[in-house]
Formats: structure tokens, C-alpha cells, sequence
């Protein structure tokens, strides 16, 4: 069985894609492709590969999640289901995870490692979506003052700002973690709006539902929203620019590098990305599966010089 993980990231429209996914799901059944979301992801079907407060030993419950991912394969491909995609944004890592160390997924490598041998190590595929640095922050922090999260201080968004790990730091780590697996990224400035054209970019082919396409789910709250979540729990107005906007916590300034981060990313990624991963942003359907999306070398060595990654 073809598998592919659909990785997020976060506040990348994952969860509008999850909705357009499971409103397609029996369509896609019948074409052979068949979909895990965190309603089977985060219920029970990987529990255990990390380990759980308890008397059951940390490898005994990994191995337990093994077995029954296996048996749940075994079953879809006597169904004849050929492809498999796996939509979970949860399985890099946290947004409260990446506010608190102020740093972009810096667990990345250890959970997809782990996830890798979950699945038998049996991915072909993972697609991963990024956002401009600037906007990825603002949404995450302003998810977080909605569910009782504070205003961060300037000095915390000056360190995240300033933060030398960007998507190029992600990308390589995941490569580490999943050396077999072709590494196709895809920005969400592109196909943020576009659940169809994403899952026909994980599956090579335009032929792909067009229903529950543009449904906007999980979208980022807005100042006023954001207000009434501050003042519900004593807080004051204040705290937040009198607008009624999106939420923009960064100086110009601090925006400015950012953006410049998300460039030097970008550049990166369409230069060949040190033959670790694709950039994708071909927007026709037409020609999904029948054009290059750019440059890929070889991993390992390249030119005859050692590969010189960072170990995940």
C-alpha cells in the first residue's frame, strides 16, 4: 500500500483539508484511496507510540500500536485499497510545543522516527505545508489567547522573531527522520484555499472530489474576538490594538526579518532543497502528475561530495 502523510503544519488549513477529506471519504474509497484523520489517529489507533502514564512498558506499548496499525493495512488492502493518506497535524509536534521553546518544531525528528516505524516503514510519501514565518506565529498566538493563553511580552516575540531555526531546519530534520520518503512541500500562501489541488498533488492525479472544497474551518481569530477572550477572564482591551483586523504582535521590524527568513526558505526550496524535498506550487489540475515541480538530487551524496545533514 502506497502511504502518505499529510503533516500540516499547523495553522495551514489542515483542519479545512481534514473536513474536505472525510465529506469525500466513500468517493475516495471507491477510487482506492483510503483516509486516516485524527478521528482514527487520535483515537486509539496510534496510542502508545508515545509512551502513556502507566504500569505497560514504554516498548510494549509501541509495539501494541504496531501491531494494530498492521492489522488496520492488512485489512484496507484486502478491501482493495491502494493508497493510503494520513492526515494528522499532531504528529510533528504541538503549536503550545513551539511557543513555549520559541523555536518552529523542534521535536520534528524523534516524532517522525518514531512515526515511521509506527507504519512499518512503509511511507512513500509525506507532505508537509509552510507559511510565512510572521503569519504562522501571529495565528498560533492569537489560537492561544482564545483558549486562556496570555499576551506574550515583546521581549518573547523579539526571540521568536530572531529564531535561526525556520522551515529549512524542519524540512532537513524530517528528511533524517524519514531518509525513503519523497518530501513534497507545498505553501499554504498557495494552496491554502485549495483542498483539491493539495490532494491531487499527494495523489498524482487531477481526478479528485471538487465537493465541501471551500469550507474555512479553524480560521484565525479576529482582534474583536480575540478582546472578548481577554476581557471574559479579567484581562483588559487594552492589551490589544483597537482594530478590528487580524492580529499582527510583531514590530515592523520583526516582521521584516521574518519575511526575509520565509524568502531565504523559499529560495532554498525551489534552488532543490540539497535534494531533500520538492516545492510545489502548480496550481492546475490538468497538469497534476504530468510536470516537473522542480529540481531533485539524489540523497546521500551529491557531486561526488559526502551529505552533510544534521542528523534529526
Amino acid at each position: 500500500m502506497d502511504i502518505t502523510l499529510h503533516l500540516g503544519a499547523h495553522r495551514c488549513a489542515s483542519t479545512s483539508f481534514q473536513f474536505y477529506l472525510r465529506k469525500n471519504v466513500n468517493r475516495l474509497y471507491r477510487q482506492g484511496v483510503g483516509v486516516w484523520g485524527p478521528g482514527q489517529t487520535r483515537k486509539g489507533l496510534f496510542s502508545g507510540v508515545f509512551p502513556l502514564p502507566g504500569h505497560i512498558p514504554a516498548s510494549r506499548q509501541f509495539e501494541r500500536a504496531r501491531g494494530r496499525v498492521s492489522l488496520a493495512l492488512t485489512k484496507m488492502e484486502a478491501a482493495g485499497l491502494r493508497k493510503l493518506i494520513v492526515s494528522d497535524e499532531n504528529m510533528i509536534g504541538a503549536p503550545r510545543s513551539n511557543l513555549r521553546d520559541m523555536r518552529l518544531y523542534p521535536g520534528i525528528g524523534e516524532r517522525m522516527a518514531r512515526h515511521g516505524a509506527l507504519l512499518g516503514g512503509r511511507v512513500g510519501r509525506v507532505v508537509l505545508s509552510i507559511r510565512a514565518q510572521d503569519s504562522y506565529w501571529a495565528s498560533c498566538l492569537a489560537y492561544k489567547v482564545t483558549r486562556g493563553g496570555t499576551i506574550p511580552p515583546q521581549n518573547a516575540l523579539a526571540q521568536i522573531a530572531n529564531s535561526a531555526r525556520g522551515w529549512r531546519e524542519v524540512i532537513t530534520d524530517l528528511a533524517c527522520a524519514l531518509p525513503e520518503a519523497e518530501i513534497i512541500v507545498m505553501p499554504h500562501e498557495t494552496y491554502g484555499a485549495t483542498p483539491e489541488r493539495k490532494l491531487a498533488v499527494m495523489l498524482g492525479t487531477g481526478d479528485v472530489p471538487r465537493g465541501h472544497a471551500r469550507e474555512w474551518l479553524n480560521r484565525s481569530p479576529m482582534l474583536p474576538e480575540l478582546r472578548r477572550a481577554v476581557t471574559s477572564r479579567g484581562g483588559a482591551a487594552t492589551e490589544l490594538p483597537p482594530q478590528d483586523g487580524v492580529w499582527r504582535p510583531f514590530l515592523p521590524s520583526q516582521t521584516a526579518a521574518m519575511a526575509e527568513a520565509y524568502l531565504d526558505d523559499l529560495f532554498w526550496l525551489r534552488a532543490g532543497a540539497d535534494g531533500l524535498a520538492t516545492l510545489t506550487e502548480e496550481t492546475d489540475l490538468a497538469r497534476v502528475g504530468q510536470t516537473s515541480r522542480g529540481p531533485r538530487q539524489t540523497r546521500g551524496r551529491q557531486h561526488g561530495k559526502e551529505d552533510t545533514r544534521r542528523l534529526a
